[in-house]
C-alpha cells in the first residue's frame, strides 16, 4: 500500500508493507504482524530526496488490523511524539538532562510535564514563547501563576499608608 502526501515544504510517500509469516521466527510474546514503512519525502524547494526504512512489529493480527489501519497507527504515534517529547526536548533541552540517578529522572520529567500542562491550559500562545518570556523574569512566573495577587494588595496597602502618614 502507498501514501502521499504534501505539507511543510515537502512531498512524502509511504509504503507498507505486513506479514504475519514471520511471526514463528521471532522471540517476542503476543507478535501479531511484522511490517517495514519505506517513507520518502522529497523537498519541494531544493528537490533533495531522503528515503527511510522502518521496521516494526505489532500486536494487532492480520484480520485485525489492515496495512492501513498500521500505517494511520503509525503516524499517529509520531503525532503525539512531536506534541509531547518535542516541546519537552526544545524547551528543557531534556534529552541533555544529566540526572540519572534515584528518583531524580522520573521527578524531573513530571514536573516538566506538569510546567508544559500549566502553560497549555492558562496560555493560548505557543509553550516556548511562554518559556522564553518567564525565564527572563522569575517575578513573571508567579504573576503567571496568579500567586502574586496577596503580595500586590500589600504593596498597594502599603503605599496608601505610607502616603496617609506623609500627610
Amino acid at each position: 500500500m502507498t501514501i502521499a502526501n504534501s505539507g511543510h515544504g515537502r512531498i512524502e510517500t509511504r509504503k507498507i508493507w505486513a506479514t504475519s509469516k514471520l511471526n514463528d521466527y521471532l522471540d517476542f510474546p503476543y507478535v501479531g504482524q511484522a511490517f517495514a514503512i519505506e517513507r520518502e519525502s522529497i523537498n519541494k524547494r531544493t528537490k533533495k530526496v531522503s528515503r527511510e526504512l522502518v521496521y516494526g512489529i505489532t500486536s494487532q493480527a492480520d484480520f485485525n488490523a489492515s496495512t492501513e489501519k498500521i500505517l494511520e497507527i503509525n503516524r499517529r504515534h509520531w503525532c503525539i511524539e512531536n506534541i509531547c517529547h518535542y516541546i519537552l526536548d526544545w524547551c528543557f533541552d531534556e534529552d541533555r538532562c544529566r540526572i540519572r540517578t534515584g528518583h531524580g529522572p522520573e521527578n524531573i520529567s513530571r514536573l516538566r510535564r506538569f510546567v508544559v500542562g500549566v502553560i497549555k491550559a492558562i496560555n493560548l500562545r505557543g509553550v516556548s514563547e511562554t518559556m522564553r518570556k518567564l525565564t527572563m523574569n522569575v517575578r513573571m512566573v508567579f504573576d503567571y501563576l496568579k500567586m502574586t495577587k496577596i503580595r500586590r494588595n500589600r504593596d498597594r496597602t502599603n503605599l496608601l499608608w505610607q502616603s496617609w502618614c506623609a500627610c
